[in-house]
């Protein structure tokens, strides 16, 4: 059984290895670069004098003695226009292709709409993350638009696609089917 948690102190050790693993990062919109642990504590400060606009979770394997699995973030949260963007990270490979992305996604979809009172979630995702972009259909995020060539990984140019979720589009039963898993 998967669930969320906020982050804490001790994931930045596995995190860091996520941070610095090329193969992860290239599925990534961020650009790779080396980040020292030093470097992930500060990040890790940050985001704990920011916790009003933000929210970082862990995910974790109950059954196995929580298990960090990933990292999903509800980042840049405006409650004026009550939007939030949304960025996920599956760790390791061997964790990619079983759910556990799609468990963290309504997750905290169901969160921001229901406990936030959030209208809309955005999102930015590569055109070249097939896994990601299927993902984010299947938990009925609509593309809205393309931001041509905008990102540059392994000596290319890669076009960002974008896309939200209002409220009003989403299915809450489908958002709380998380809870099944």
């Amino acid at each position: 059984m998967y669930k969320l948690r906020e982050l804490e102190r001790e994931d930045l050790k596995k995190i860091n290895k996520w941070r610095n693993d090329p193969n992860l990062i290239a599925c990534l919109g961020a650009p790779y670069r080396y980040i020292n642990e030093d470097v992930d504590q500060e990040w890790y400060d940050k985001y704990l004098h920011a916790r009003s606009n933000s929210v970082r979770c862990a995910i974790v394997d109950e059954e196995k003695e929580n298990e960090v699995l990933g990292l999903i973030s509800l980042l840049n949260i405006n409650y004026i226009n009550r939007t939030g963007e949304l960025h996920i990270m599956i760790g390791g490979s061997e964790n990619r292709g079983k759910g556990i992305g799609t468990f963290a996604v309504r997750a905290m979809i169901a969160h921001a709409f229901n406990n936030l009172n959030l209208h809309r979630i955005e999102l930015g995702v590569l055109e070249t993350n097939a896994a990601a972009l299927r993902l984010y259909e299947k938990t009925g995020f609509v593309r809205e638009g393309v931001k041509r060539k905008s990102n540059y990984k392994n000596g290319k140019y890669i076009n960002m696609i974008f896309m939200g979720l209002l409220k009003e589009e989403c299915s809450m039963e489908a958002s709380f089917k998380y809870e099944e898993m």
